[in-house]
């Protein structure tokens, strides 16, 4: 493991498993920066089993435009606050893989979880893996839970008629994650919107 993979491990694991021993948000976006930057030289190719799981956001970074050659200029990182969780869990189940097109492509699902005090959000929807590290993903369900209680469960955005529709259409149009480093324990990714992402493995 490298030292940038060390400083993302300790960041990750400052959320997950809350520390004091937290690295310093600058370092943790320079340790992101250069992880990509070694995966664009390395041209890894990752399965998406491997991303199939429960993942915990730690650490984000914001952008803002700019007429810089580079287009896009990071914002100041930070970490996700301990009284919020923000959740991701990678699954494949067989229906995901019959309405795949491109057989060159990984279909599968995701579950996007947010967890502020009593309040539970939850959207799903389906995800197809591009290219060993392009993750195109739409949220066509939605559940809410207050205290543990659902209180609203529904469609949205099309509902399965989006879903079935949704790997036949072109990347540009889907939102997605471009994740250049995937481990056993965390997992990076830039988005669409050219910010950085953080994640580390969650127990649920």
């Amino acid at each position: 493991m490298s030292d940038n993979q060390v400083i993302l491990q300790k960041a990750a694991q400052a959320v997950t498993i809350p520390s004091t021993d937290k690295p310093a948000p600058q370092s943790v976006v320079e340790a992101l920066l250069s992880c990509e930057k070694q995966a664009k030289k390395q041209l890894t190719n990752h399965q998406f089993k491997q991303l199939i799981g429960c993942w915990q956001l730690c650490f984000i970074t914001g952008t803002k435009k700019t007429r810089q050659r580079a287009g896009i200029v990071l914002g100041a990182g930070r970490y996700i606050p301990q009284w919020v969780t923000i959740q991701l869990t990678y699954s494949s189940p067989s229906k995901a893989l019959e309405l795949i097109q491109n057989h060159d492509d990984e279909a599968g699902q995701v579950q996007n979880l947010v967890k502020i005090g009593g309040l539970q959000l939850t959207l799903s929807g389906p995800v197809k893996f591009i290219k060993h590290k392009i993750l195109a993903f739409d949220f066509t369900q939605i559940s809410v839970k207050l205290f543990g209680k659902k209180i609203y469960t529904g469609k949205i955005r099309g509902g399965t008629e989006s879903e079935q529709n949704f790997y036949k259409q072109s990347i540009q149009k889907q939102a997605f994650f471009a994740y250049f480093l995937i481990e056993k324990d965390l997992i990076a990714a830039r988005g669409k919107g050219g910010g950085l992402a953080l994640w580390g493995k969650a127990d649920s």
